[in-house]
């Protein structure tokens, strides 16, 4: 940046800090998912049991986001956000302490807390400390630090499970965050939401709504789609939220506006952002177990075979960021998810056991170059539909979506897998490899035409002209 555009120390303060809360989150769900077998053979775990320790974090984070945005809202988003990140810390010792699975699942729910009193307001600190010429770089540049947690959680993962113990993973996160907690204390300034009051009624409702939704899409495959738990909790779920719309219609002070998704901007990025994460999360469950059934490799190898993948994130989301505000969201997202619809139909097509690692780099650069393009674009997207104090509703309804997406995503792929495939051989589940790809490429594409109908890009070449970009879709709802 440059002349005006040239980001203050303030915003550099509130960037950095915000990108190590999420930087935090992004790691300690990648190396987990590599310690799964040394927790597993530790303390004797079923494998319902290793499910659940990643489920645990994903369901109490997804369910919470909304009321975690406006709680921050309501008593102050610094104030909430160093709380989120002591939250988390207490429960990455309370993990690495843990002596059974049982008490390792409950430490991880506690976790999924943390970050979703984190995430949502990582992205809030962020956007409401730069204007909307500024926002798409900053979004690229948090996108491409906290990559840096996701090219590196595959290998510290394996490493730490190779050489050290699996608590070691937990343990890292104590000095990350008590250095992020301190510096977030004295160098970010205070701020509140639109809404002097909090919307218990939403919160019980959204909660308990995501909460039957998510559970029932993550005991779908285990306990069977027709059996009485998954329907239940579908029905309530969605009873639940649908009892939470119309509430919002006509509270006094929503915590989630439903006007918002009569702007066409907040709508259609939020939707394709859905199917972003849906394609990035169905890919990214397989892709390490498909180099270690389908080749033999072992988790440390592995999780370097993921880091070209991984690493794209952490050097492509800062250039991706930048092009927002030069090209607009919009050919940013069809793009990002157009070479995402590339790069995983050419996996699903070329992925047996006869092929290697050099047969499938390039579609997994593709397709990771894609979802970084797609990701910075949406986020700026969604925010720059609202007015600058609403921010904050918005990050939190972006990111439970975000998570729904990634929950939905994985489901799906898993359902195709298992209905084509299985564990039984490497050529058994390679062919439901190759049929999950093709399901993870259909998110990819149906995003894409999705994609198409956001507002095309709007000048922010001036303050003027950025301030009318911000406010046209409240007057003009696209």
């Amino acid at each position: 940046m440059s002349g005006g555009e040239r980001m203050s120390s303030r915003q550099a303060w509130v960037l950095g800090l915000a990108s190590l809360g999420s930087f935090m989150m992004a790691l300690d769900s990648m190396v987990v998912t590599t310690a799964l077998s040394s927790i597993r053979q530790d303390l004797a775990a079923s494998v319902e049991s290793l499910e659940w320790v990643v489920n645990a974090y994903n369901l109490t984070f997804a369910v919470l986001l909304l009321t975690g945005a406006a709680l921050g809202d309501r008593f102050g988003r610094r104030r909430v956000f160093v709380v989120g990140l002591a939250v988390f810390t207490v429960a990455s010792v309370a993990c690495a302490l843990s002596p059974d699975v049982g008490v390792l699942i409950a430490s991880r729910a506690l976790q999924g807390l943390g970050a979703a009193m984190v995430l949502p307001l990582s992205l809030t600190l962020i956007s409401a400390a730069f204007p909307p010429q500024q926002r798409g770089r900053a979004m690229g540049l948090y996108l491409g630090l906290t990559g840096l947690a996701t090219f590196s959680g595959p290998f510290i993962g394996g490493a730490v499970s190779e050489g050290l113990t699996w608590q070691w993973i937990f343990w890292l996160n104590l000095p990350i965050g008590v250095i992020a907690i301190l510096l977030t204390a004295h160098r970010v300034d205070e701020g509140v939401g639109p809404n002097s009051r909090l919307d218990l009624a939403g919160v019980v409702l959204v909660t308990s709504g995501a909460f039957g939704i998510v559970w029932a899409l993550v005991r779908g495959n285990v306990a069977g789609w027709n059996s009485t738990e998954v329907l239940c909790a579908l029905v309530l779920g969605v009873v639940l939220a649908v009892a939470f719309v119309f509430w919002e219609r006509r509270a006094a002070a929503p915590m989630l506006p439903m006007r918002f998704f009569r702007l066409r901007a907040f709508a259609t990025a939020n939707l394709a952002n859905f199917l972003v994460f849906a394609s990035l999360y169905g890919t990214m469950f397989f892709l390490a177990q498909y180099f270690q059934v389908v080749w033999g490799q072992g988790p440390l190898v592995a999780g370097l075979m993921l880091m070209p993948w991984t690493g794209t994130l952490m050097v492509c989301a800062p250039i991706a960021g930048r092009l927002a505000d030069r090209v607009g969201e919009r050919n940013l997202v069809v793009g990002g998810l157009l070479l995402q619809t590339l790069g995983m139909g050419w996996i699903a097509m070329t992925a047996d056991t006869d092929s290697g690692y050099l047969d499938l780099l390039p579609a997994l650069v593709i397709g990771s170059v894609g979802t970084t393009m797609a990701m910075p674009a949406a986020q700026k997207a969604v925010v720059a539909a609202v007015q600058p104090r609403e921010i904050g509703q918005a990050s939190g309804a972006f990111m439970m979506l975000r998570i729904l997406g990634g929950v939905f995503g994985t489901v799906v792929t898993v359902a195709v897998f298992a209905g084509v495939g299985g564990y039984g051989s490497a050529e058994e589940f390679g062919a439901g490899f190759s049929a999950g790809m093709t399901a993870v490429a259909a998110f990819a594409f149906i995003g894409m035409l999705i994609g198409l109908g956001m507002p095309g890009r709007r000048p922010v070449a001036t303050a003027a002209s950025a301030q009318a970009a911000s406010a046209a879709p409240q007057r003009g709802g696209s």
